[in-house]
Order: structure tokens, then C-alpha cells, then sequence
């Protein structure tokens, strides 16, 4: 380990104690603890977290809808830090630099989906805030080959929420296929499909959005969609493509019969509830396409690094003292945060 200052042996952070509701009863699933931090190993880095962007997969990880894979996890797959420490065979960063630590953590490197550069289907992967500890802490480790260097200028808070709302909606607009100037329906409208709509814009490409908080749909009329209404609204047209962000299965055969004809909708979320019967006639023929998305490869995640460094979308933020990350997690359960809540430690 090569390092410049002395290296933390523990950390102040959020476990999961005991999946369950958030913002129901006290206390909650999430106890701030401190806990030991080891030292990088050869190929990691030590992060100082600035910042760490709260997602729904959070949320699920809370609630027990996914099940921690190591005991007192620590969620949190979105941060933005300072490098206090290298491994010996790290190349890329140094001690002081600005990193970016995202979802997807480590895959085998050798199995035909890693091969063929299709990393995010390797069935040995691991992922930041689910099989290792992630940013709702002081400190994280981790591989830095998975890491990305960020630009020193932007606030932490805006970079957080592009290393997963950002390259997640970036994946599964490639997945939905969207035509040159064609209409793309999303539905809902948080972290991701803020940013995603942005992204959709900046390509040539209409936008029609359907979610069922107001909030939402103000910001979506704001940041240029031509339309906002409720999720289960027709659309003014119908859509070339459409993704969906809400963790609704319901939602699918309305974004389904919503398409034209040869449409794809990609389903974003790593969690969705049950879909209920579908209709081929109605919902499928005609040659529309269901499609899930399944994580990012790191060159996702560095195409729309660049593309936003091009593009600069608005990252419309809800900041929190990461003291209060149980407070965060409970306002985005109950639908009360616009755009993206963000956790920052100064």
C-alpha cells in the first residue's frame, strides 16, 4: 500500500441491522455504527466519501426486497471522494485524487460474458453497498478498476448521482432503441429518468413522461419535456421507445400498449413487482420488444461520463448530512424527494 498520511482503521456508517419498512417505526433498518475499515489491498483504493447519491436500490436493500449479502452491509453505490490510500498495483490513481465509486464492484474477468464485453452479466460479479460495503460512511475501499476518475471542479453532490441514476439510465436508453427525433416515454421521474430525459433531449430525441406526483411532472415540463402526466395516461402519440424507471410491475403492459409498432421498452430497475397478465394481441405483436436491464459495464459508465461532461445535464439535488441518511432514505420511500437525494459529509 503506497499512502502519503495516516490511513483510518475504522469509520463511522450506516448498517443494515434489520431489513425492514423505513419511516414506519423506530428504529428503523439502518444503525449508525463504527466499524472496522481495512486497508486497501493491491489492486483498491481508500476513499474519503464527499458525497454518495441515495438510490431506490437502496431503499429495496433496507426493506429487504433485496436480501444483504454480507452481514451489516452499508448501502450506498454512488460516491464521490478523495483518495486517501493506493494499493501497490494500482495505476491511475493517487493519493489526492478525486474517484468515483459506482454500483457495479468487481466481475471474474474470464467468463464468456466478460469476454465477449459483457461484463454486467457475469455471474461472479459484485456490487458496491450490496456484496461490499458502500458510501453511507466516512470511508469505503475499493477496486480500482472499477473506479472512475472524476473532473475536480464540479460539486460532489451534482457527480454522485451520475455514477448510477446517470449511467444506469444511459444503459437502458441504449437498450430501448429510441429512433432519431423519436418520442420516448418515461415513466417515473426520479433520479435516473431526470437525468435520462436529459440525455434523451440532448440527442434529438422528444420526450413524454408519466408518473404520478406533481413535483415531477413540473420538473419534467421544466427540463424540456413536451409532456408530464399521470402514469397511467395514454400518450399524446404513440411512443417509438419507452423506459421505465418505477419499480412497478403493473406499469409494463400500459408502457407496452403505449408503444407504436416495432417499440421496445426497457426495464431499468434491479427490483420490480409482480407483472400481471399481459394481452399478445394488445401488448406484444406488432413487433414491440420487452427488454430488461441488467446493471452497466464499466465503458457504460465511461461513454456517459463523457457524455454528460458534453451535455452538463441539470442534476436537480436534495441534499442531506449523512447523519440523516435514514431520514433521506424515508422521504424517497414516501415519494417526497424530486430528482435526487444526495448524502454529504461536511
Amino acid at each position: 500500500m503506497s499512502t502519503s498520511e495516516a490511513v483510518p482503521t475504522d469509520t463511522g456508517a450506516w448498517v443494515v441491522a434489520r431489513p425492514g419498512p423505513v419511516g414506519v417505526a423506530r428504529p428503523g433498518p439502518l444503525r449508525w455504527e463504527r466499524r472496522p475499515l481495512s486497508p486497501p489491498g493491491p489492486d483498491e483504493i481508500l476513499v474519503e466519501v464527499e458525497a454518495c447519491g441515495v438510490c431506490r436500490t437502496d431503499l429495496h436493500l433496507a426493506e429487504g426486497d433485496l436480501a444483504p449479502r454480507i452481514a451489516g452491509c452499508t448501502p450506498g453505490h454512488e460516491v464521490v471522494g478523495v483518495v486517501r490510500a493506493v494499493g501497490t498495483a494500482v495505476d491511475g490513481f493517487t493519493v489526492g485524487s478525486r474517484a468515483g465509486v459506482a454500483w457495479l464492484a468487481r466481475t471474474c474477468g474470464s467468463c464468456p460474458y466478460c469476454r465477449s464485453g459483457r461484463e454486467n452479466l457475469c455471474p461472479d460479479s459484485r456490487y458496491t453497498g450490496w456484496d461490499r460495503h458502500g458510501g453511507y460512511a466516512g470511508h469505503l475501499t475499493a477496486a480500482a478498476r472499477f473506479a472512475y476518475r472524476l473532473p475536480e471542479g464540479p460539486p460532489a453532490e451534482e457527480l454522485a448521482p451520475l455514477l448510477c441514476a446517470g449511467i444506469i439510465g444511459y444503459r437502458a436508453l441504449e437498450r430501448a432503441e429510441l429512433p432519431a427525433g423519436g418520442l420516448l416515454g418515461v415513466y417515473g421521474f426520479g433520479a435516473s429518468a431526470h437525468l435520462t430525459a436529459q440525455l434523451a433531449l440532448a440527442r434529438g430525441a422528444r420526450v413524454a413522461v408519466f408518473t404520478r406526483a406533481a413535483p415531477a411532472r413540473r420538473l419534467a415540463l421544466e427540463l424540456g419535456a413536451e409532456f408530464a402526466g399521470d402514469s397511467y395516461d395514454p400518450p399524446p402519440e404513440p411512443l417509438d421507445a419507452a423506459i421505465l424507471f418505477a419499480p412497478v410491475g403493473e406499469l409494463v403492459p400500459v408502457a407496452l400498449a403505449a408503444l407504436d409498432r416495432g417499440g421496445t421498452l426497457s426495464v431499468a430497475g434491479i427490483h420490480l413487482s409482480d407483472i400481471p397478465a399481459m394481452n399478445y394481441q394488445r401488448h406484444l405483436f406488432q413487433e414491440r420488444t420487452l427488454r430488461s436491464v441488467t446493471a452497466n459495464t464499466r465503458a457504460d459508465g465511461s461513454a456517459f461520463l463523457a457524455e454528460a461532461a458534453r451535455t452538463r445535464p441539470v442534476v436537480r439535488v436534495t441534499r442531506y448530512p449523512l447523519q440523516r441518511a435514514d431520514a433521506a432514505l424515508a422521504d424517497l420511500a414516501a415519494d417526497r424527494v424530486t430528482g435526487v437525494a444526495v448524502l454529504v459529509t461536511a
